[in-house]
């Protein structure tokens, strides 16, 4: 498997961000994100935790019934990414 540079993970990591902007407030699982981005999952649930880790987005481990999630994930960009994305469109 061939190294990613980082120039194109960034590029990646922009078009998770306005995946996530276009479909607030609503949450979205990994999967759902990785085939509209057309990426493998586990290089997608890789970058969003990069973006967690910049504050950029919020995973929900629990279902709207307050049940956790074994497997898996749904995200949602934070506030304050929400407000600034907002702002520069």
């Amino acid at each position: 498997m061939s190294k990613i540079s980082q120039k194109k993970q960034e590029k990646v990591m922009s078009n998770i961000v306005s995946i996530l902007f276009e479909n607030s407030p609503e949450a979205l699982f990994t999967s759902e994100i990785s085939k509209t981005e057309g990426r493998d999952e586990e290089f997608v649930k890789k970058l969003l935790l990069d973006l967690h880790k910049k504050g950029l987005v919020i995973p929900i481990k629990k279902n709207p019934k307050g049940n956790p999630y074994l497997r898996r994930i749904r995200w949602r960009l934070s506030d304050n990414a929400y407000i600034a994305y907002k702002q520069r469109q």
